[in-house]
């Protein structure tokens, strides 16, 4: 794996002079960690996440003196909510439709105001201190918000997701690791193949520490695919990819396992991301409807 964790510059704070209702955002990981605009949350006692998001924004609506919108996914709940948090700390939620129109000027302005490279930063000297749950938390914040924005194929989304899967690697998790570094080689041989080899390599590397059967068989065809492809294109130049590309293929066969011809058509690449789906929220949403006043972090 070869993303380096050597911090750019030290810009990693947002700017706090967002214009009002630029749209925050807000992401709950399916261990309830809890993250606003790339700033991991500390949870103290039992606070419940979507009282410390509602608390965290409508911190940043009093700061500006202006309602503020917030657009939350929850992987808890499967869920993706809308809301708009004022400065007395009431909120509701609200359709797609009534926020502020997407666009580019609009996310242009989101991102300004937080822009995706600082946050990068902030992941990377997490890692760097070897906080590796709080960089992965804050990496998959980053993507999942890049890609409900962007699109999967945007290069900063790809680019969020390949350190996601790295991060992944580093903890040991390389189940998920090769799901998330499949899903960028795979949308690069799609998009970019002239870009792919360095991809494909780093989906091998998480490969290469699986232990289940049926995971080393079905991502090892999908890897030979992509890796034979990449040698009928004249693009497997690099002899460290020659050899892992070997090595795919002996540890099939030594597994006794048929591997199938290569799929060499575009088409019969598999769509990604491989996320799991997301809902839009119902209007109304109890858990993120507050009357004024009833700030959590005021209380006693």
């Amino acid at each position: 794996m070869s993303h380096s964790l050597t911090p750019r510059d030290k810009g990693n704070l947002p700017a706090l002079s967002a214009p009002p209702l630029i749209r925050l955002d807000a992401y709950v990981a399916e261990d309830g960690s809890t993250v606003v605009n790339g700033h991991l949350l500390e949870m103290g006692g039992r606070r419940p996440p979507n009282e410390a998001i509602l608390d965290a924004v409508a911190m940043f609506a009093r700061t500006l003196g202006a309602p503020v919108a917030a657009t939350v996914i929850d992987r808890t709940e499967k869920q993706v909510a809308r809301l708009r948090v004022y400065p007395d700390g009431s909120s509701r939620t609200i359709d797609e439709e009534d926020d502020l129109p997407p666009g580019r000027e609009r996310t242009a302005a989101e991102e300004e105001a937080f822009p995706p490279l600082a946050r990068v930063e902030r992941i990377i000297q997490h890692a760097q201190h070897e906080e590796l749950h709080a960089a992965f938390v804050l990496a998959s914040a980053l993507r999942e918000h890049l890609t409900l924005r962007r699109g999967a194929e945007d290069e900063l989304a790809l680019e969020a997701r390949a350190i996601e899967a790295y991060l992944a690697y580093l903890r040991g998790d390389y189940s998920l690791s090769i799901t998330l570094a499949l899903t960028v080689a795979r949308i690069r041989c799609r998009t970019d193949l002239n870009r792919a080899a360095p991809d494909v390599a780093r989906a091998t590397a998480a490969w290469q520490r699986l232990m289940d059967d049926g995971q080393v068989v079905t991502r090892g065809q999908e890897l030979l695919h992509m890796w034979e492809r990449l040698s009928t294109e004249g693009l497997l130049l690099e002899p460290s990819h020659q050899a892992m590309a070997h090595t795919v293929r002996s540890r099939l066969e030594q597994g006794g396992r048929s591997v199938p011809a290569p799929a060499l058509t575009t088409g019969q690449e598999p769509l990604a991301p491989e996320d799991k789906p997301l809902k839009p929220a119902r209007r109304g949403l109890r858990r993120f409807t507050r009357r004024p006043g009833r700030s959590t972090e005021s209380s006693p």
